[in-house]
């Protein structure tokens, strides 16, 4: 919305510069219509500019007023306003010079300024979004001796669905049948799979390894495990911080200070003998400068992208004043490695015999492992392409799952 207002502001604002009188006097030429045309294209455009680009900013200040906490809308509110009744009058006869190229540009720079906050914002949610995906869309449901296709959004508690190999699993639910090994980096942390047999929870989001499981369905929708880390997610991102409970403060304070400069500002010109043009330019200008975007807009925007940042490299922040008091942390202390690893396994280090090479080891490995699903086999195949080798064929491979040595 912002973005297609910006756009239409900025359109509507070419002519308001082209035909004004103070631009075309500045840089010396002569706009097509003459005079009337440059008193009455400005005003026309100019009005469309306040209606459809800055009504939204007079919304806000109601709401701001309702609450009786004048912000930053407010602020904006009365600029625009008075720039506007001001130009008004002039166009219709009252002395002095209209503000409409005035009054196109300020409201076209204000709701940029808003595209680019909301723009900022939508990618901080970013990683909700990322969470999201690691659902499937379908889920196979098995319905008595037959499977059907449903989208997850159709899954029941009590349901029975399978998960196939490497497929994500679509819901909380309990293993009644298969053995697998999965995947739970992405929400747990853990850097090996974890083994799922019959009666074991698996998590919705969590990617099966070889093998099959039927898993009776215990949680959907909301009420899943990644459902629950988004909400956490959600929730941190509009909590309040104590640096945004004092910007707060700070710009109410400093809305009523603009409003108190700007009327001393019109009561001091008038005394001064000044026409109503200069008075209500300088009234403007005050209320304009005082703005307070910084302390409205910068603060909440980088608790939220901080937020969304932490998310996205596995820390989720459950309130903003956590994450404010984090600075004051000398040390850190984890319960496990799986917190610190990539989720996935990698070759580290490599040993050979009397003249082999490493990177010619690394690819017998690799060739041998290729064909198979294992997640230590994947690691050894996908460090071997990382590298660049040019692996061997490797024939008749047989995977012999679960195989151990019994004593005789």
């Amino acid at each position: 919305m912002f973005r297609q207002k910006f756009w239409g502001t900025l359109l509507l604002s070419i002519p308001t510069i082209i035909w004004a009188p103070m631009i075309q006097h500045w840089f010396g030429y002569a706009a097509p219509g003459g005079p009337a045309a440059s008193r009455w294209i400005p005003a026309i455009v100019g009005t469309l500019v306040f209606t459809y680009g800055g009504w939204m900013f007079i919304k806000g200040a109601i709401g701001e007023i309702r609450v009786r906490l004048p912000g930053m809308m407010t602020r904006i509110s009365l600029a625009i306003s008075v720039a506007f009744v001001f130009s008004l009058a002039v166009t219709i006869g009252f002395p002095g010079s209209d503000l409409w190229w005035e009054l196109a540009t300020l409201v076209t720079i204000m709701v940029l300024g808003h595209w680019i906050e909301m723009r900022s914002i939508s990618q901080a949610q970013g990683a909700l979004k990322e969470l999201a995906k690691l659902l499937p869309d379908s889920a196979v449901r098995v319905v008595g001796d037959r499977i059907e296709t449903v989208p997850i959004s159709d899954l029941r508690d009590g349901d029975l669905v399978l998960v196939r190999p490497g497929a994500a699993v679509p819901a909380d639910g309990l293993v009644r049948d298969g053995s697998s090994d999965v995947n739970e980096s992405m929400i747990t942390g853990e850097s090996r799979p974890v083994r799922k047999d019959p009666g074991e929870k698996v998590i919705a989001g969590t990617v099966n390894g070889s093998g099959s499981l039927r898993v009776e369905v215990t949680g959907t929708g909301a009420n899943t495990a990644l459902a629950r880390i988004m909400r956490l997610v959600e929730q941190a991102q509009t909590s309040r911080s104590r640096a945004q409970v004092l910007a707060d403060r700070a710009a109410f304070l400093l809305t009523i200070v603009a409003i108190v400069a700007a009327a001393v500002t019109l009561v001091a010109w008038a005394i001064a003998g000044k026409d109503a043009s200069f008075v209500i330019e300088r009234v403007v200008t005050v209320l304009v400068i005082a703005c307070p975007h910084a302390l409205g807009l910068a603060i909440p925007l980088v608790v939220a992208i901080s937020t969304a940042l932490g998310a996205q490299s596995g820390l989720l922040v459950r309130d903003r004043r956590g994450l404010e008091e984090a600075r004051n942390v000398t040390a850190v202390f984890f319960d496990k490695t799986g917190t610190l690893t990539r989720g996935e396994f990698r070759v580290v280090e490599i040993t050979t015999t009397d003249g082999l090479r490493q990177e010619d080891a690394l690819a017998l490995a690799a060739a041998v492992e290729h064909d198979s699903e294992h997640t230590i086999a994947q690691g050894i195949v996908k460090n071997a392409e990382e590298r660049g080798l040019r692996l061997p064929s490797a024939n008749a491979f047989q995977r012999f799952p679960g195989a151990v040595s019994r004593p005789s």
